[in-house]
């Protein structure tokens, strides 16, 4: 049975850089990226470190326009984005 419900995360490796990308299941989708045979190529010369990013609500539509939307940011603004959601999930 697919899932209705999609995820827009972002992922930052150990060495600072951030991956945005969606999936149904994040835990699976980030053991993937750790495996590297299913995971996104970009970790091939990267190790993910944590998940600093989960945004849900989506279907799988809404959540490529929102993926696409999240990569098109500057690093800085990625970096906005995630302290104002850890702000909003702390409250």
């Amino acid at each position: 049975m697919k899932s209705d419900f999609w995820y827009v995360y972002i992922i930052q490796a150990t060495d600072g850089s951030l991956y945005t990308g969606i999936t149904t299941d994040i835990q699976r989708r980030f053991n993937e990226h750790l495996s590297s045979k299913q995971g996104a190529k970009y970790f091939q010369g990267r190790t993910p470190q944590k998940i600093v990013y989960v945004e849900d609500g989506h279907d799988r539509s809404s959540a490529s326009k929102r993926e696409a939307e999240i990569k098109k940011l500057r690093r800085e603004q990625k970096l906005l984005l995630i302290d104002s959601h850890r702000e909003l999930t702390k409250k």
